[in-house]
């Protein structure tokens, strides 16, 4: 068989400690809401926790990037070295993730290769569905560069319309062993962790070579882009200082990832909304409103204290609303020096936009059957068009892998 491009992994998973301070929603979530992770922090207390693993994007500004780092690297030597972990070896682990809402999201996770990987184009097996906000990069990349382990918090979509991966799983999820089942803080619903070895990990990677000659595109990213891209980059500055055959097997090579079918029931896309700060509201509306083409194929709901209204845009595909939506807002931000925000919820956006001279505009959703066509057609989306649900149905950290020596 042909190399797969998604791989078993050997997966750490904690043993002996409370899954639920361990286990903390992805970093890019309630960025602009410090009272949450305030809360988390709270919590987890003196706890082992994923928590002190990474740095939630709310507090970026406010903290010593390289203290963080160091804080990172020095969790990481701990867990490994006290014993916090045990081995997972050389499996897949599917997921059942029951969301808030009760609907359950099913996935497997394991390792995606990053030679297959491209986030800047379209002609990777394995591509960014949104545009990478290249600013964002440099810290993910020092964080990983120092890092003895990556926890993922990333998932992929799949164009699975038979459920040739994911499906077979779930069948058997009666007889899988499981690894871990617990509820998830913060109101995150609920996860069940399965391992999957031998025969049926055999099939999942046959299953992937059957969709890889089925589609152009085998894999498109649909959370968690910039910690792929901050991964593959680091990547391509090491694989220079390595033989051929040391690229084959370097465990940095590879990225761990959950993999689901875009056609799962329980998997919607929400729009990401978009914060102006430090705007006068009426001045920034009147610009905008004039640089869109107006019509009634998109309305977009906009909110300022409290005020209210709707603008209506033309547009052949939301992909193109969004491209001349973000060009207006970057164009205008980088001229009057505003401040950008993109926020998971329309309730919080609302409630974000009551504040002074800020504005919030609410953006309709995207059906998910678009997302693997309009990739293909028209490249990326604009950097932050959708995200995968709410914001508490956003992947937590958990799982985690070894990417550098133990030593």
């Amino acid at each position: 068989m042909t190399k797969s491009i998604f791989m078993p992994a050997k997966i750490l998973l904690p043993k002996d400690v409370s899954m639920e301070k361990w286990s903390v929603i992805a970093c890019d979530q309630f960025s602009s809401e410090h009272d949450y992770w305030e809360r988390v922090a709270d919590f987890v207390g003196d706890a082992p926790s994923t928590l002190k693993m990474v740095i939630p994007e709310a507090f970026l500004e406010d903290v010593d990037e390289a203290s963080a780092i160091s804080s990172i690297s020095a969790a990481m030597n701990d867990y490994i070295n006290c014993g916090v972990f045990h081995e997972v070896a050389d499996s897949f682990i599917y997921v059942e993730r029951t969301q808030p809402d009760g609907r359950v999201r099913r996935g497997v996770i394991g390792t995606v290769d990053l030679e297959e990987y491209d986030f800047a184009c379209a002609n990777a097996e394995i591509i960014a569905s949104e545009g990478t906000v290249l600013d964002r990069l440099p810290p993910r990349i020092r964080v990983r560069r120092n890092a003895k382990l990556e926890l993922p918090h990333i998932i992929t979509f799949v164009d699975d319309i038979d459920d040739l991966l994911i499906g077979p799983l779930a069948k058997k999820a009666g007889s899988l062993p499981v690894l871990y089942d617990f509820s998830l803080m913060e109101g995150g619903g609920r996860i069940k962790g399965m391992q999957v070895t031998s025969a049926d990990a055999e099939n999942v990677m046959k299953a992937i070579a059957k969709l890889r000659l089925k589609n152009n595109m085998l894999m498109v990213v649909g959370d968690g882009n910039h910690s792929l891209a901050a991964a593959k980059l680091l990547w391509n500055e090491i694989k220079e200082t390595l033989t051929e055959e040391e690229r084959e097997s370097h465990p940095a090579r590879v990225a761990l990832v959950e993999v689901n079918n875009v056609y799962d029931s329980a998997i919607d896309f929400e729009a990401i909304h978009r914060i102006i700060f430090d705007v006068v509201p009426d001045e920034f509306l009147f610009a905008f409103e004039k640089a869109m083409m107006p019509g009634n194929d998109y309305v977009l709901h906009w909110v300022a204290q409290d005020k209210s209204g709707e603008i209506g845009i033309a547009a052949d595909c939301i992909g193109d609303m969004l491209v001349a939506m973000q060009d207006f807002i970057d164009d205008y931000a980088s001229k009057r020096g505003c401040r950008i925000d993109y926020i998971h919820g329309e309730d919080s956006t609302k409630m974000l936009a009551k504040s002074e001279n800020c504005v919030g505009i609410v953006l309709p959703a995207m059906e998910k059957a678009e997302l693997f066509a309009t990739v293909a057609a028209s490249g990326v989306f604009p950097k932050k068009s959708f995200s995968v649900g709410h914001a508490r149905d956003k992947r937590y950290y958990l799982e985690c892998r070894l990417i550098a020596s133990r030593s």
